[in-house]
């Protein structure tokens, strides 16, 4: 396997074409990731199977959120991705985050090719707001078995914010 870090970068920040590497399909209790350090995905827990993944759950490549992770992507599509693959992804917004007291934002995207849906989605004014109710849900309460009140969503912003994460994360990758 190839290390994502070394043969991708974060893609067209300021055109709004990211890469993703996938981690988690949608509809998984397995905490997969990717592992910097030996540059391989590792299995790190299994979640209870009712905190399952409400989408697909991955990392750009090439940054660093304030958590000292690679920053994470919500991949929104129909159908659940495999593990281990990338694609090239629609910045669409960005999910305030907080997980035990530390920065740990997501960005929102879509793939930056959907024919399926006729690249409807261009803004999460776009997503069907149940959607967004689940992510909320999701991110809110998934460690109340382990470690209840310790994750906050602090909201849903637009694209603006989600570049300008992204950007941060860039800056932090480089000075590292």
């Amino acid at each position: 396997m190839a290390d994502f870090n070394k043969i991708l970068d974060a893609g067209d920040v300021d055109g709004g074409i990211i890469n993703v590497v996938v981690e988690i399909p949608t509809g998984s209790n397995h905490k997969i990731e990717w592992n910097r350090q030996l540059a391989c995905f590792e299995l790190d827990r299994v979640e209870p199977i009712a905190f399952a993944k409400p989408c697909n759950y991955g990392f750009i490549p090439q940054t660093l959120d304030e958590d000292g992770d690679e920053l994470d992507a919500l991949i929104i599509t129909d159908q659940p991705l495999s593990t281990g693959i990338f694609l090239q992804a629609k910045v669409i917004g960005v999910m305030k985050f907080v997980d035990d007291g530390e920065v740990d934002d997501k960005i929102i995207v879509v793939p930056a090719d959907d024919r399926n849906n006729g690249n409807a989605y261009n803004s999460l004014a776009d997503l069907p707001e149940q959607l967004i109710k689940q992510l909320n849900f999701h991110f809110s309460h998934y460690k109340d078995l382990k470690k209840a009140g310790t994750t906050v969503v602090e909201g849903f912003f637009g694209i603006d914010v989600a570049t300008e994460v992204i950007k941060e994360s860039q800056k932090r990758w480089n000075e590292q």
